[in-house]
């Protein structure tokens, strides 16, 4: 770089400079226990704090409420999968492609509300946002167990990808504005694995629940969705007193706390904008950014297989000769591992500080699972064996491709935009998920396979593609700010940039 771009690789940024600097910011901010730690350790201001304390207490407080919240959210969206095993299908009249229409309408708006929904989550506090979305799925939960039609069936799962659309993004977002980058990967994982929790919870519940078929002249599967929507309801109550709200915003940390709490990621991914309203124009401007895109592609590649695998799994195991209770039985181990092994990989990536590497492994380990599912029709014990690869591989790589892509992430607007955009646009593989294992296709289902293969395929390469980008983007700033393009930028100026600060290296 000549001396001449030395000089004008500050100007880019005097924009920044003179919003960051305004008084008026600073107050409406409470920077203070910022300004003075230039490039200072945010440890050192806080001498009375212990921080493995109060690790352990936001680990008390936010992750296990959240958990509890989207494994009811995650069951009452895919018990439709038990239910049909116990006769939904049938008393309904479904006929040809009904039952995956009723499933791929729930992902319409949810697709659609993402972004929206963390925009209201900025604007009501998660506590009450995120309860009232809980009470209202598992009350339109409780409906699906009264239709009488296919009809009435579209529109309760319409209505329920309405109300869950604000929950994974929401709970993602939280997440990330409480834990700095390097200690996220379990949280987000253990959090993630509510889904997998929800699987096999939700095939041993069924198998219980199936038995109360005739019932006050209700079948089964009615009594599935009656019974899990009330407890949702009932949770949604409690959830209201436990959910957390952002860092500034909680009574259960004292003013020293908070600011600690801020102070440390503040220095971990900078100013974090709580209070900026976000409109239209910011949201276009997050936008800009090229790895916002890829980042919705790493996801949805991925979702493709998920969603195949949650719905699907329990026709596919008793496609293989199993009956009704047998079935929601068998379906609860390929579950439990994939839980054991998202742990596992989540923990390494936060010791290891990386992320690209552990997204391959799963993956590679979901990829074998399709395969073999795609290509053996005449072993039961080999085709059940290779459900528990494609359920772990796909369960352990999702929550690392969310974590690094949102904690990569600086500021409240960046976040709440690129995590919304990212779960929003995946789960477009929803879709296509759901038409992917057609009942005229069964037992063998060649062209879902094919189709998971096919998306697994098309998420590797949006993760090397960001991996790559990230990469380069490090070794980019390391050039800049070894010719000292950016030294008329003070420390706290840089930290008000976020993940666009120079001196900011994104994980790989």
């Amino acid at each position: 770089m000549s001396t001449e771009d030395r000089k004008s690789a500050p100007s880019m940024h005097e924009e920044v400079r003179r919003t960051v600097t305004s008084p008026d910011v600073e107050k409406q901010y409470n920077l203070a226990p910022y300004l003075d730690a230039e490039g200072g350790d945010y440890k050192s201001r806080f001498p009375n704090i212990d921080e493995a304390k109060v690790i352990r207490k936001i680990d008390m407080r936010v992750i296990p409420v959240l958990c509890v919240l989207y494994l009811l959210a995650f069951l009452d969206r895919v018990n439709i999968s038990n239910a049909a095993v116990f006769g939904l299908k049938q008393d309904l009249k479904l006929g040809g492609n009904e039952f995956n229409t009723a499933l791929v309408v729930f992902f319409a708006p949810y697709v659609l509300f993402e972004i929206p929904s963390n925009a209201l989550l900025k604007h009501f506090k998660p506590h009450v946002w995120l309860s009232l979305c809980m009470f209202l799925f598992g009350l339109i939960t409780m409906l699906q167990g009264f239709t009488q039609g296919f009809g009435g069936l579209v529109a309760a799962r319409f209505f329920l990808g309405v109300v869950e659309s604000g929950v994974f993004p929401a709970c993602f977002y939280l997440i990330a504005m409480w834990y700095k980058r390097a200690e996220a990967q379990k949280r987000y994982s253990f959090f993630f694995s509510s889904t997998t929790l929800a699987g096999g919870f939700g095939g041993l519940l069924a198998s219980a629940i199936g038995k109360m078929d005739g019932i006050r002249g209700y079948r089964g599967w009615r009594w599935i969705f009656i019974l899990e929507g009330l407890v949702t309801c009932l949770a949604s109550i409690i959830l209201f007193f436990a959910i957390s709200d952002f860092p500034e915003e909680v009574t259960w940390l004292n003013s020293e706390e908070k600011d600690f709490v801020k102070a440390r990621l503040y220095e971990d991914v900078g100013h974090s904008k709580r209070h900026e309203p976000l409109t239209l124009k910011s949201v276009l401007e997050v936008f800009k950014d090229w790895k916002i895109v890829v980042g919705g592609f790493m996801y949805f590649g991925l979702i493709v297989p998920a969603y195949s695998y949650a719905y699907f799994a329990p026709s596919i195991i008793q496609s293989l000769g199993n009956g009704m209770i047998h079935t929601q039985l068998l379906s609860v181990p390929p579950w439990a591992c994939a839980f054991a092994l998202a742990m596992i990989t989540a923990t390494l990536s936060d010791w290891l500080r990386q992320r690209f590497i552990f997204v391959l492994i799963p993956t590679a380990i979901s990829l074998t699972g399709f395969i073999i599912l795609l290509t053996v029709h005449d072993n039961n014990h080999l085709q059940y064996a290779a459900l528990f690869l494609a359920a772990m591989g796909t369960y352990a790589a999702m929550p690392i491709i969310v974590c690094w892509f949102n904690t990569n992430l600086g500021g409240h607007h960046r976040r709440a935009v690129g995590t919304a955009w990212q779960v929003g646009f995946g789960n477009i593989g929803g879709i296509i998920a759901v038409f992917a294992f057609l009942a005229k296709d069964a037992p063998k289902y060649i062209p879902g396979y094919s189709i998971c293969i096919a998306f697994i395929a098309v998420s590797v390469i949006a993760n090397t593609i960001y991996f790559l980008g990230v990469s380069w983007e490090n070794r980019r700033r390391d050039a800049l700010q070894a010719q000292g393009a950016f030294d008329g930028l003070s420390h706290d100026e840089k930290k008000r940039m976020g993940d666009l600060n120079p001196d900011y290296r994104y994980f790989r």
